[in-house]
């Protein structure tokens, strides 16, 4: 994960399945991407033995740090932010070793890999909206050209970063395309324009294929045209409506079959437009909104699903 440091425990989710895991009477370790490394034939980790407080001022304590192989864990959980850069490709290689020598690792290493989250979701092209992926300027210009308003993003970002809405007659189109595809070399994402993004961004939770009964839609601030809550959205809860379950039924045979299993998948208007699968967050805005514990309810999957406990 990223540094304990650095979360916000009002909002954070990765802390919020921390908690979860403590309350049962796990003992937790914090691990940071460049504290894992091979040498001797073992997967090895920089491990920090935490203890987590519930209150805002000091929201964990180090009880010790030390080296140790990670087979001595029962369960790895692998939630570093993005960007999905080759540093997190490689960190994906040594956590392969390690699964193979019998640790489960959540989510699935080589499915994180594999999966991009732009891509990924345009497997289920009866969800999806109009898109392109190309990094041909030509090619994308054209796109523009028959839908007139598009949103371009970055195939490897998050939170809304570097996402551009290009409407009718815009004179930026030029420089965005040219900006993301770095002229011309770099694959980026273009989707038709969604109007039903002024009424939310919807993110729903899915753990081993089941979606909790609720999303967060994350309505976007004034002159704003993104949802996310890292963009200065605000997050409404709402009941899944049947074309929410409907795009969730479909998505779920792929994500349990690739050991995808703790997901957030983004929903706007009709249309499914990511599935998130390295550290899919909103777990404080649900629970707080509906009186839920996800991140228990994760734990319990992984003590009875994973490592076969009551």
């Amino acid at each position: 994960m990223d540094p304990l440091e650095s979360v916000k425990p009002k909002k954070d989710s990765t802390l919020a399945i921390m908690q979860a895991a403590q309350k049962k009477g796990w003992d937790l370790f914090e691990i940071q991407q460049n504290g894992i490394f091979f040498t001797k034939n073992q997967v090895f980790g920089n491990c920090r033995k935490v203890s987590l407080h519930f209150d805002q001022a000091t929201h964990f304590s180090v009880l010790s740090s030390k080296t140790i192989p990670l087979e001595e864990m029962d369960i790895v959980l692998f939630r570093k932010d993005p960007p999905f850069n080759m540093e997190y490709i490689y960190t994906t290689y040594l956590l392969d070793v390690l699964e193979k020598r019998g640790v489960p690792v959540l989510n699935k290493p080589s499915s994180i890999r594999n999966c991009n989250e732009k891509l990924f979701a345009l497997e289920f092209s009866d969800c999806c909206p109009e898109y392109l992926v190309s990094n041909d300027q030509e090619v994308l210009r054209d796109f523009y050209d028959e839908y007139q308003d598009v949103v371009f993003k970055p195939l490897d970002g998050m939170g809304g970063s570097s996402i551009f809405r290009v409407s009718p007659n815009d004179k930026n189109l030029g420089v965005i395309i040219e900006t993301l595809t770095q002229h011309g070399k770099c694959q980026t994402m273009a989707q038709k324009y969604l109007p039903e993004i002024q009424q939310g961004d919807k993110r729903i939770l899915i753990i081993n294929g089941e979606p909790i009964p609720y999303a967060l839609a994350r309505i976007p601030a004034k002159n704003e045209n993104r949802g996310n809550l890292a963009a200065g959205g605000s997050g409404v809860g709402k009941t899944l409506t049947k074309r929410d379950q409907f795009i969730c039924d479909s998505v779920r045979e792929a994500l349990v079959s690739r050991g995808l299993y703790f997901v957030g998948i983004d929903v706007i208007g009709d249309y499914l437009t990511e599935i998130n699968v390295t550290c899919p967050t909103c777990i404080r805005e649900l629970d707080q909104a509906f009186g839920l514990d996800i991140g228990g309810k994760y734990i319990e999957f992984i003590a009875r699903e994973i490592l076969g406990n009551d």
